[in-house]
């Protein structure tokens, strides 16, 4: 059965409930499309295109991210680190990768995933922070007041939900356009807790807050 959290709330998911060895982290949203009145508003009517990000942390016992990638032009490019993004899509470790960019958030069910293997993740990583941007957000003035139903849930091996945090938007969230929406963290070397975040941050870009983990 299904744990749903609120923010704040969180929930140990243990070897002997669930199959931990596989488990997909599966997120989804949908935009509110804005209504407009008479002809010019049914011409110009086409749903505004919201490219939502899911990027992963992974950190140590230090609670820092210590691997930022190969450096290029002298500073981290991110990219072979400990960054889990759409420049850098599968750890070097081999134990967790998104699967891919969904830039609409059309259709029901996952818009994008991060798999990770539990069971085999080095002990070196305690914590799995998961993040949520819109890319070009503040330029393109789109936050997650628009953002609705959006949701992250885990899924283990075996096709079982174990946990899932809802989280839409309204008018508190105007002008906030990153989110770090939950988190895995190491409780033993079998079992991980889901913590449910959902914390704003007006920055679109997910190095603003990787700034508090290096």
């Amino acid at each position: 059965m299904t744990v749903s959290l609120k923010k704040g709330q969180g929930v140990s998911l243990k070897k002997e409930d669930f199959d931990l060895s596989k488990v997909t982290i599966g997120l989804g949203w949908d935009v509110n499309e804005e209504k407009k009145d008479g002809l010019l508003g049914f011409l110009s009517s086409k749903q505004e295109e919201y490219d939502l990000d899911v990027v992963a942390f992974l950190i140590g016992e230090n609670g820092k991210v210590n691997d930022l990638g190969a450096t290029e032009n002298g500073r981290p490019s991110l990219k072979n680190g400990d960054v889990i993004f759409f420049n850098s899509l599968k750890h070097h470790s081999g134990q967790i990768w998104l699967t891919g960019d969904n830039r609409t958030g059309d259709g029901d069910g996952d818009d994008e995933q991060i798999i990770v293997n539990l069971n085999a993740l080095p002990d070196k990583f305690v914590k799995i922070l998961f993040v949520v941007q819109i890319y070009e957000g503040k330029s393109r003035k789109q936050d997650f007041s628009k953002v609705q139903n959006a949701f992250i849930r885990a899924v283990d091996a075996k096709g079982r939900e174990m946990v899932r945090f809802d989280l839409s938007g309204d008018s508190s969230y105007s002008n906030y356009c990153s989110l770090t929406f939950a988190e895995l963290v190491r409780e033993s070397k079998e079992n991980w807790k889901f913590n449910a975040i959902g914390n704003p941050h007006e920055e679109s870009s997910f190095v603003y807050i990787l700034r508090n983990y290096t």
